[in-house]
């Protein structure tokens, strides 16, 4: 009775319609034509054909209750119109009956009749798939099913589709679109369904990323719709997690590290291949079939693997004695992040679940361990980017609006919550470094262990105060006694030039520092050590952000004193955590930043940027580049200075002077060593790549 129930089910297929590549009609006319016999089909389907089919026979063998996954596939899915009109010899004498039709739809017929049936009816309105048409079927292929009482009764007689992939039948041929889709987007194939073992693997396809190999499947972009996404863009991400990492190990050996959300497995494989003994990896996933595809990776690139199933141990032993060398164990587990994170204690946790993940940052602080490092990468864009500011304040519990400054602000927004849940466990945090590329936000912190240090943290969480006119920012300042105005703290006079409210208060976001510069120096030498150079230009603005400087002469192995110091003591980490990280404490950058172009002036053709940087530290000011916006400027000079120092060396558009020179190259006197005070290359000891300066 319950298969019976959970087959009408599946026969009520409830799915929306969706815009299916092959959904097609085409009319073939009177004809026999050959529609797909050029069809080039990406699957080895064997094509199952009879000559003679006797209907009582045929509607017994296809019952999909009772079809296994060995079955042979339906007669209603064929190639062409052709095999579909050999299953009958049509070009035989006498009537004949329709092999998709019961005598009570279509009575026996001649020929020339029963070719304009089957063309205008079953293969007019077909579903094309790797080449192969699923023509509706109009037999009675599901004769009982069971009423509300239990008892069996005859199923209506009705047109349905049967699925090339699991045999199911569908009444509606848009449901059938969208259910074949499905399949599709989840590298579903025929062979997955009836057990082979060799095709298992035939439908992916291997990316190799820093000499790591995994399988994916051709829709391995769309996260929504397949086990085993991977996303290429995110090379950056999974590069800076990985020097973080090769970091944290040169502070204490064995290491545990989770990848929360493994996906494809790429991460923790790549921390394990590279990092070797230094780590202990494990790769966490909740969807089975992402358990399989990383069990499969890692046998790909030679590791074995550890489940907590005895079932899993045995075959991979198995598979081990087959292979010579293993480079490395990883542990593959299979429940809810949260759990996991709660039932046990690690080093390095990375979270970047798909959308926000702020609901595993209980659970993240929870365990882990005093100096360790939690990172999180957050993919919500539309939250933290002020598209959906109802879901911010549901998720973050911030009110942001669009500024010129917007991904700083997602940055500090996410550090806040980061603060707030480590607070909750009695463990402050030291943020390591933000990054805001693509379409992620990557934030690192060292977790600090002790109520004192949870206090100090939230003590840099602060309300902003953000002028809508002029776009000037302030944090409010550390006082626990109310202000008479808020506006008295810009320092712009918006207030009092326009009338009405002029300035918004956003926030809770945090006010410390987003960098450290330590921590950057010695993930740039990691870089260089692993020969990572794709990451090597990032990590050098980055560190350049930090000091809020344009000089960019320095040595990768001066913050390296430190660590060593740290070794010849015995590695104790349980020892004060200020005085280990003494050595990793920056000169806080000024907050936010400024966009030139933003702030230019009508009808005048301002500096180039990196021209421009010059004249704001000959004025006595800070500043330096930001990776946030290639646009933008970090000084600690107000707008308003800064729109004087800029109205200074900006030329009107229309001069007598030649085109493309400005009329103050001969008279500033600092204009013409401009070129010289901003090095264009980072001097260091390995081998590195030049960074050129970003034009303005």
């Amino acid at each position: 009775m319950a298969e019976q129930q959970a087959g009408d089910l599946h026969q009520e297929d409830t799915a929306s319609t969706f815009n299916f590549e092959n959904d097609h009609v085409e009319d073939v006319g009177s004809d026999t034509i050959d529609l797909h016999s050029g069809a080039d089909s990406t699957q080895n389907f064997s094509t199952t054909t009879t000559t003679d089919v006797n209907l009582e026979n045929f509607s017994e063998t296809l019952d999909p209750i009772t079809t296994t996954g060995t079955a042979e596939r339906h007669i209603s899915i064929q190639q062409t119109l052709t095999d579909l009109k050999n299953l009958i010899g049509i070009e035989g004498a006498g009537k004949k009956t329709c092999p998709l039709c019961p005598e009570e739809k279509f009575k026996p017929n001649y020929s020339h009749k029963l070719r304009r049936h089957l063309q205008h009816l079953h293969w007019k309105v077909s579903i094309e798939f790797e080449g192969y048409r699923m023509c509706i079927c109009h037999l009675s292929c599901r004769r009982m099913k069971t009423n509300l009482n239990g008892e069996q009764v005859p199923v209506r007689i009705g047109a349905h589709y049967h699925c090339i992939v699991c045999s199911a039948t569908i009444a509606r041929r848009t449901d059938m679109i969208s259910h074949i889709t499905r399949h599709l987007n989840k590298g579903d194939t025929e062979a997955s369904f009836t057990g082979a073992t060799s095709g298992q693997m035939s439908s992916t396809q291997v990316m190799k990323e820093v000499d790591t190999d995994v399988h994916v499947f051709p829709n391995h972009m769309t996260p929504q719709k397949t086990d085993s996404f991977f996303n290429p863009k995110m090379k950056p991400n999974r590069q800076l997690i990985f020097c973080t990492l090769a970091v944290l190990a040169q502070e204490r050996k064995l290491l545990e590290c989770l990848d929360a959300f493994g996906a494809t497995g790429i991460m923790g494989l790549q921390w394990a291949k590279h990092l070797g003994d230094a780590v202990k990896v494990t790769i966490n996933d909740i969807n089975e079939g992402s358990v399989k595809i990383i069990r499969e990776n890692c046998h790909l690139n030679r590791m074995k693997v550890l489940t907590s199933r005895k079932d899993d141990e045995e075959e991979d032993e198995d598979d081990v004695e087959e292979t010579e060398d293993i480079l490395g164990t990883i542990e593959v587990t299979q429940m809810d992040a949260n759990v996991l994170m709660h039932l046990r204690a690690f080093d390095f946790i990375h979270l970047d679940p798909f959308g926000t993940a702020i609901n595993y940052f209980d659970a993240a602080f929870r365990n882990v361990r005093n100096l360790g490092i939690v990172s999180v990468t957050s993919t919500d864009i539309s939250t933290l980017y002020c598209k959906a500011l109802n879901v911010t304040m549901r998720h973050y519990g911030c009110n942001i609006v669009r500024t010129e400054y917007y991904k700083e602000v997602a940055a500090r927004m996410i550090i806040a919550s980061v603060a707030r849940a480590a607070a909750r466990c009695n463990k402050g945090i030291e943020v390591l470094f933000t990054v805001a590329l693509e379409h992620f936000v990557l934030v690192v912190v060292r977790v600090l262990r002790g109520p004192t240090q949870a206090d100090e943290s939230l003590k840099k969480i602060r309300r902003l105060i953000h002028c809508q006119w002029c776009e000037e920012r302030v944090f409010y300042k550390k006082c626990h006694m109310l202000e008479e105005s808020a506006y008295r703290q810009l320092p712009c006079d918006c207030h009092g030039s326009m009338p009405g409210k002029t300035a918004v208060e956003l926030g809770p976001l945090w006010a410390g520092s987003l960098f450290s510069t330590g921590f950057l120096r010695r993930m740039l030498f990691e870089a260089v050590q692993h020969g990572i150079e794709d990451i090597q230009p990032l990590l050098k603005n980055l560190i350049c952000e930090s000091e809020c400087t344009t000089l960019k002469h320095y040595s990768i192995f001066g913050p390296m004193s430190h660590s060593s110091q740290d070794k010849r003591k015995g590695n104790d980490v349980s020892g004060n955590a200020a005085k280990r990280q003494k050595g990793d404490i920056p000169v806080e950058h000024p907050p936010f930043y400024y966009s030139i172009h933003r702030h230019s002036i009508r009808g005048m053709n301002i500096p180039k940027i990196n021209k421009f940087l010059p004249y704001l530290t000959q004025a006595g000011f800070r500043v330096g580049r930001t990776h946030f916006d290639p646009t933008g400027i970090r000084t600690d000079a107000t707008l308003a200075q800064l729109k004087a120092i800029l109205m200074k060396y900006s030329v009107p558009t229309h001069t007598d002077s030649q085109p493309g020179v400005h009329s103050h190259a001969s008279t500033d006197p600092i204009s013409e060593p401009v070129q010289d005070s901003i090095p264009e290359l980072l001097e260091v000891d390995q081998p590195t790549e030049e960074v050129k300066p970003e034009s303005g």
